[in-house]
């Protein structure tokens, strides 16, 4: 199986871009880090805030997957056509895989660039694929670096001039997919809205009030 198949078969017309939460009526949009503001007073990071973002996205990770279950760990890479030509998959994995033999798995697919841009035809998304278990992969680090997309902290992913990577946790044993688009929110939708109804239930808080409405229909509630 590769993701492509299970998408369609699972999470039909879904495509694997930021937004998924958006794209299917049975999901959570979660709002990270509170009240508090990534920068203090004079200037320096709040890592107060940062550390809540960690905490909230480990939390809703472990709430929705267990160390046995089935996965495919996906990284959309976007690059300059011609300008950029190495593939830098390592730099993605490398340093979040547990068994480094997994790098021999990985599967790509090359996609059009996905977002509005003028020279948008100029660029392009590769994105990578590896089927593994969730305890095969330093699931802490990668929350980590997908929080800390647009700050000097480190973990941080290897990608390119363009754009920042994006990470997809899509858990084939749940049919559940989940993603945090930096530190401020993250996303989850699932194929039967009992599989994050408690999820909902238990972080309510954490929710946005504009957003619940949309929610809680898509749920059921």
């Amino acid at each position: 199986m590769n993701i492509s198949d299970y998408l369609k078969e699972r999470f039909s017309n879904l495509e694997l871009v930021p937004s998924i939460y958006y794209q299917w009526d049975i999901g959570i949009h979660f709002s990270l880090g509170g009240d508090i503001y990534q920068f203090k007073e004079n200037d320096e990071l709040n890592l107060e805030r940062f550390r809540l973002v960690y905490k909230q996205t480990f939390t809703l990770f472990n709430e929705m997957f267990e160390q046995n279950d089935d996965l495919f760990l996906v990284t959309n890479v976007y690059k300059h056509k011609t300008k950029e030509k190495l593939t830098r998959k390592l730099k993605v994995y490398k340093p979040f895989l547990k068994d480094k033999s997994h790098l021999n798995r990985i599967q790509v697919k090359t996609y059009p660039y996905p977002f509005e841009l003028n020279d948008a035809d100029e660029y392009e998304m590769q994105q990578f694929s590896l089927l593994c278990k969730i305890k095969d992969i330093r699931v802490n680090e990668l929350l980590k670096a997908a929080s800390n997309e647009d700050f000097p902290l480190k973990p941080k992913f290897g990608g390119y001039s363009i754009d920042y990577p994006d990470v997809f946790f899509v858990n084939i044993t749940k049919d559940i997919i989940f993603f945090v688009y930096d530190d401020r929110g993250c996303e989850v939708i699932a194929r039967k809205a009992e599989q994050i109804l408690s999820l909902y239930e238990k972080y309510n808080d954490w929710v946005d009030e504009v957003d619940k409405k949309r929610i809680e229909e898509g749920l059921g509630r």
